[in-house]
């Protein structure tokens, strides 16, 4: 791919309600600079009219290989060896069955198997569907032969059950996919970066925990950063409902003292920390194997102090550059000046969290705070936001370490 030549995606549409979010993803996808071409199957075809996808693509919409003006010059061919990378979204159950068997009934899936591009599927369906064997073994063949997905999401459904189903948001699929575009001169290549993400619960007893509001999304968000910067990333993660993000090795922890241990033992070898975990500051003192019994109006929890995360890392003696994250709720600034000191940190993000603010919304701000520096950033998308951050933290790192800035070229323009 020359540097004048876009990346080049071909979305394959298929018949799941979730349909109705691709002209979105579309949309998306453009304002990305990436070229997209869409296939959609007749089932797709009758939920979103093609002329939608023609409107927000910009280009014609392929639904039949029997196409006789397209299939003149054998059309599907061309298609084929066009993208530089397969996007189905969503992708239903019987897509992947189709595309597990190998079948090429139709113009997609006749697509997929000429296409010698990476292929990715972003799976929608019913819980139950997801869950079925056959749809885990056909996940499993097409795994074992390098099909990579995104998601699928847990949550509610159309059909109002709850589980593993839904597609991940189009905001989300776009981040996996520029991870995907060729990338020169990466602001972090070759180095290792350890990223903490989500809450943390600490057991009241057996079946109830003290957590806090975190969603886990701007951790996230960071670490599709880095991994697009080049980084090797390792992703600490508390619990979440989030898909992990391509490229990235993620460990799933549920409590402080678990995270402080899988992040000290990551954090050996790392040139860059961001904790980005709402890490729970208390949990409590003694924890009764079996539950508590509701015996009177009152119950009171002995809360001790949990271990400092942030604050063990960056006190280390071959310590890795340590990016803070604060949410305030009042005096941003002050607190979270007093963090970056208190803690000897290189770095610390700050911003407000409340009702609407940081905490379960797909967009935040920010006020990036060192020794001697600040840098506002205005509210915009958190994968934006993320972007920002790795660029500015990259910045620095390098300057910290008197080390030369990379040369970086265009990806796609």
């Amino acid at each position: 791919m020359t540097a004048r030549q876009k990346f080049r995606v071909l979305l394959g549409v298929t018949g799941g309600i979730a349909a109705y979010k691709s002209p979105d993803l579309i949309r998306r996808l453009r304002e990305a600079d990436i070229d997209v071409r869409v296939v959609v199957t007749p089932s797709a075809a009758r939920l979103v009219s093609p002329a939608v996808f023609q409107a927000v693509s910009g280009q014609p919409v392929r639904d039949d290989i029997w196409d006789e003006e397209a299939e003149s010059a054998m059309g599907h061919i061309d298609l084929a060896r066009w993208a530089d990378l397969v996007l189905i979204a969503p992708a239903t159950a019987n897509i992947m069955a189709e595309l597990a068997a190998g079948s090429a009934g139709g113009l997609l899936t006749t697509l997929c198997l000429a296409s010698e591009a990476p292929l990715v599927l972003a799976p929608a369906m019913n819980q139950a569907m997801w869950t079925h064997p056959a749809t885990q073994a056909n996940f499993a063949t097409l795994n074992e032969r390098g099909v990579q997905f995104i998601g699928p999401a847990a949550g509610e459904q159309a059909c109002g059950e709850t589980g593993p189903g839904r597609l991940v948001e189009p905001a989300e699929i776009i981040d996996e996919v520029l991870q995907r575009r060729p990338r020169v001169g990466g602001e972090l290549d070759g180095m290792h970066v350890v990223i903490s993400a989500g809450p943390t619960r600490e057991p009241i007893d057996p079946v109830r925990f003290v957590s806090n509001r975190s969603s886990g999304r701007m951790g996230f968000a960071v670490a599709r950063a880095a991994a697009a910067a080049g980084a090797r990333v390792t992703l600490v993660a508390g619990p979440v409902n989030l898909a992990s993000p391509f490229g990235v090795q993620r460990r799933d922890v549920e409590t402080a003292q678990e995270m402080h241990a899988a992040v000290m033992e990551a954090v050996s070898d790392a040139d860059i920390y961001i904790g980005a975990a709402a890490i729970s500051d208390y949990r409590p003192e003694d924890v009764p194997c079996h539950k508590i019994k509701k015996r009177s109006d009152r119950l009171s929890l002995s809360m001790i102090r949990s271990v400092d995360v942030l604050a063990e890392v960056a006190a280390l003696v071959n310590a890795p550059f340590t990016v803070g994250f604060a949410a305030e709720t009042q005096k941003l600034e002050e607190h979270a000046r007093q963090k970056l000191e208190g803690k000897q940190l290189d770095m610390i993000v700050a911003n407000l969290v409340g009702r609407g603010l940081g905490f379960d919304c797909e967009d935040n701000s920010a006020l990036v705070l060192w020794r001697g520096g600040e840098q506002p950033l205005p509210t915009m998308h958190k994968s934006e936001l993320a972007a920002e951050l790795i660029t500015l933290i990259a910045r620095r790192y390098r300057q910290s370490r008197n080390l030369p800035t990379p040369l970086r070229q265009p990806t796609a323009s």
